[in-house]
């Protein structure tokens, strides 16, 4: 697996459930057109961004990206492996992409939470 010292390299990591939810194509404005949702923004942003802003205040965390590292992270994978994907998908991707590469959590944890989730939404 690719580390993310090199903020170029952080994209070569093959992370199989993130392709996975790229090929599936549920992006909010597909979901929502679906289910007659009108809320352009998707009910889990506040979720996202609160991470988010929890990641940028763990300095202290091994492994984390700072602000910067991040961003940087977000707008290259969003550039590249996640174009395909609307904003805030991509943002969402990335980071859980970045995460993945950096160790906070192993590819086989984001699969069992993503399969308890959507167990949960189809239940």
């Amino acid at each position: 697996m690719s580390t993310a010292d090199d903020s170029g390299s952080i994209g070569n990591a093959d992370i199989a459930p993130l392709k996975t939810i790229v090929e599936r194509n549920q992006v909010w404005p597909v979901m929502a057109a679906k289910y007659g949702v009108t809320n352009p923004v998707p009910p889990w942003k506040t979720s996202l961004d609160g991470l988010c802003d929890a990641l940028d205040q763990s300095a202290c965390a091994t492994n984390v990206p700072d602000f910067k590292e991040r961003r940087d992270e977000e707008d290259a994978l969003s550039a590249t492996l996640y174009s395909d994907l609307p904003y805030p998908e991509n943002q969402l991707v990335a980071l859980a992409h970045s995460l993945v590469v950096r160790g906070v959590i192993d590819e086989t944890e984001l699969q069992d939470r993503l399969t308890r989730i959507r167990a949960r939404l189809e239940a």
